[in-house]
């Protein structure tokens, strides 16, 4: 099969296997897990944090930054379509009795921050405490410039909130910058970003901030169940994935673009210039797309919806093989 509905389907290696395989352990609950222990640590220097910790996912991750920067009754921005906001079960309301303050944003994952300026709440017991602003990069496979990165970090210090980025695919954005990771990290108070995607890892995820946040993010982790033990052996395909998966990311950036020509010569499927990364969208409605599952199903290639992502399990030849068929399906659609 040629699974292009995320870059979270990716199998390990044999290699990322036999490093797991022979994975030094110990009780993370207790810091004992030396594995574990060199994960964190190496997370928090390539990305110039203090601190960083080890959770079960993403979702878990962006839970634990929005708990421990805010209280009770304080409020956090995001995107209307951001990622924290719509698509992580409401935990931070839910578990955290936290106010979300959702705000457009534009394709690129930007927020008009003169717009944004007028929502934060004035210091009265009537309202919320705007606490925190919670931006994504890579949003959809768009990444936020540097320079955007510079002035929403000069917005939060002057209105006196914390910046939390939720990075699930931020190595993307650094690959497709030209930086280091930490050019991107040094504006935040904090991040989250995902071993189990375009990084290969079979699961987990790190939060990195200052020792303080870490600290308190680690009781947080515990009273939400994430507390592990013997975790060296994911921790081990984490490290395997840190120092070996990130450069070729730019593979599948290439991939995508491939994919995104091929699949702009035929009318009205996708628009190649909103490529970035390692995703792209068609352009059809829900009917079409449901015709084009279906017959790119028949050919062995997978999608989910509109979205498609290139990964380390798709090469060069399945981007022709993908191609191809949709030209196949373009010439049945118009003949019908």
């Amino acid at each position: 099969m040629i699974d292009l509905r995320s870059d979270t389907v990716t199998k390990p290696t044999e290699a990322m296997r036999a490093v797991m395989a022979a994975a030094e352990v110990g009780d993370d609950v207790y810091g004992e897990d030396p594995t574990v222990n060199a994960l964190q640590a190496r997370t928090a220097g390539m990305l110039g944090m203090e601190a960083a910790i080890f959770t079960a996912s993403g979702t878990q991750s962006n839970l634990m930054a929005l708990l421990s920067h805010c209280q009770r009754g304080d409020e956090y921005i995001a995107g209307q379509n951001a990622h924290i906001y719509q698509f992580e079960g409401g935990g931070a309301a839910v578990l955290g009795g936290l106010q979300p303050q959702p705000v457009p944003l534009t394709l690129s994952g930007e927020i008009d921050l003169d717009a944004l300026a007028g929502l934060i709440k004035p210091d009265d017991p009537h309202f919320a405490r705007t606490k925190a602003l919670c931006i994504e990069s890579t949003y959809y496979g768009a990444v936020l410039s540097l320079d955007y990165l510079s002035r929403v970090r000069s917005f939060c210090d002057e209105h006196k909130l914390v910046l939390h980025l939720d990075g699930a695919r931020v190595f993307n954005a650094a690959v497709a910058l030209g930086v280091p990771i930490s050019e991107i990290t040094q504006y935040v108070d904090s991040v989250a970003f995902c071993l189990s995607k375009g990084l290969g890892a079979p699961m987990g995820s790190m939060l990195c901030g200052t020792r303080g946040f870490i600290d308190s993010s680690l009781r947080w982790r515990k009273m939400l169940g994430g507390a592990m033990r013997q975790v060296g052996i994911p921790a081990a395909a984490g490290l395997y994935a840190l120092d070996h998966n990130v450069e070729r990311l730019a593979d599948d950036h290439v991939n995508a673009i491939r994919l995104a020509e091929g699949l702009s010569s035929i009318p009205a499927l996708i628009d190649k210039q909103r490529v970035n990364t390692n995703i792209l969208f068609l352009e059809i409605d829900d009917h079409k797309t449901a015709r084009l599952r279906t017959h790119f199903a028949a050919d062995g290639i997978t999608i989910s919806g509109q979205r498609l992502v290139t990964h380390l399990d798709i090469g060069a030849a399945d981007i022709d093989v993908v191609i191809a068929s949709a030209q196949r399906f373009y010439e049945s659609e118009r003949v019908a």
